[in-house]
């Protein structure tokens, strides 16, 4: 299934579906440095914090493993409105919520809507752009991590130090809604996928059978050990950097926007690259350098703000570096028939890897009465093992070919 779109429009329904993601990313990363004031507003404990951000991570992977048996039955544009819409609502939820029960809620339903909107986006790309384009339009929606450290999480944590800690949702909602109606006028109807509806009662059964298909579960276990190792070390770079290099808690904003930077800078490159060099070759590649990186950040000696500011960018850019042919490589393993619920399937995956990284990643984290933070480093030596095996594991998924209409020139 392919439409026709000028160079430029193609380049603002990219820019757009990264602006949509960059909300959601914004909104899942805004809550980790507001945990002392929303600890202080509903009177609740590190555990019951960390709960809430949990909530999101699988409410997303459950509602991406949902969408599998019916994003396909219906048109992408109409989804992702209809999905986007839902989302800005769990955001003023957030804002509005009277206690901390109804904020735990308000952030599974946050997850619910927001787990979907990453496998759309990417079904979309596939719909929409040639094979050995993706690498190129990956790199572009994958800007939005690094745009929401940039901007989204410093303007946001310093809205709330202004005006309490509703108002980066507050923010959240404003900023949606205007990219909603953007993308009602911008994005193309993708309705081909239509003509192939099949019964509800089928549903279950087509679910199972994505996890049946070998192609489908060797895919599946990369995606689910690269966002694994990542996030047995990143939900933990500040409260260490805080802990124990004694880094004061505003400027962990200068640190993230440093990667941020870098990170948007070189997803474009990188997908671009991707293209012409072969998905599977760069993100070997980015994962070689990750370890270094990987290593350095969870055995950091007393270093000064500066150094810190000079390394964290190597960071982000080889993570980001692995990601984005890792991403792109995904749009190429289904049946296009099935690409949206392939998505989907792989969507729930990589929440599910981000939410047991996090949790196994703290088990073995202790904090002392000085609140220095012992344990980071075997964190660091497991990330490196697992990136390794995904170096290799990466070579055993294998792209399906495109059908002759998709083969376009770049």
């Amino acid at each position: 299934m392919t439409t026709s779109l000028t160079p430029a429009r193609e380049r603002l329904v990219l820019w757009l579906l990264a602006l949509t993601q960059f909300t959601v990313i914004m909104d899942f990363m805004v809550m980790m440095p507001l945990a002392p004031q929303l600890m202080t507003a509903f009177a609740i404990s590190p555990a019951q914090f960390s709960g809430a951000v949990s909530t999101y991570a699988w409410c997303a992977g459950l509602s991406g493993l949902l969408a599998a048996t019916y994003i396909d039955r219906f048109d992408r544009k109409r989804m992702l409105l209809a999905v986007f819409l839902l989302f800005n609502v769990s955001n003023l939820a957030c804002a509005l919520a009277p206690n901390f029960h109804v904020l735990v809620l308000s952030r599974a339903f946050a997850g619910l809507t927001g787990g979907v909107l990453g496998a759309i986006g990417m079904a979309i790309i596939g719909d929409l752009i040639a094979p050995q384009r993706r690498g190129y339009a990956t790199g572009i929606v994958m800007t939005s991590f690094s745009m929401a450290a940039i901007l989204g999480v410093p303007l946001g944590v310093g809205l709330a130090a202004r005006f309490g800690w509703q108002s980066p949702f507050y923010l959240l909602v404003v900023f949606s809604m205007a990219i909603w109606c953007l993308a009602a006028f911008v994005l193309p109807s993708l309705p081909a996928q239509l003509d192939r509806k099949t019964p509800l009662a089928r549903a279950v059964p087509d679910l199972v059978a994505l996890f049946r298909v070998p192609e489908h579960l060797r895919a599946f276990l990369l995606t689910f050990v690269t966002m694994l190792n990542g996030m047995l070390v990143i939900p933990f770079i500040s409260p260490v950097l805080v802990g124990n290099l004694g880094v004061r808690p505003g400027d962990i904003t200068w640190i993230y926007m440093a990667g941020g930077v870098a990170a948007f800078f070189s997803s474009r490159f990188v997908g671009t690259w991707s293209d012409r060099a072969g998905r599977h070759k760069v993100f070997r590649l980015f994962v070689l350098f990750s370890i270094v990186p990987i290593l350095a950040v969870t055995h950091l000696p007393q270093l000064p703000l500066l150094a810190l500011v000079c390394l964290f960018p190597f960071f982000m850019v080889t993570m980001n570096g692995r990601n984005v042919p890792l991403q792109a490589l995904m749009t190429t393993v289904p049946d296009p028939r099935q690409r949206g619920a392939f998505l989907s399937a792989n969507a729930a995956v990589q929440q599910v890897g981000t939410g047991l990284g996090a949790l196994l990643g703290g088990l073995w984290l202790r904090t002392d009465a000085a609140g220095h933070i012992s344990g980071y480093g075997l964190n660091g030596w497991l990330a490196a093992g697992l990136s390794l095996f995904t170096w290799w594991w990466v070579a055993k998924v294998q792209e399906v070919p495109a059908p002759a209409a998709l083969r376009s020139p770049a």
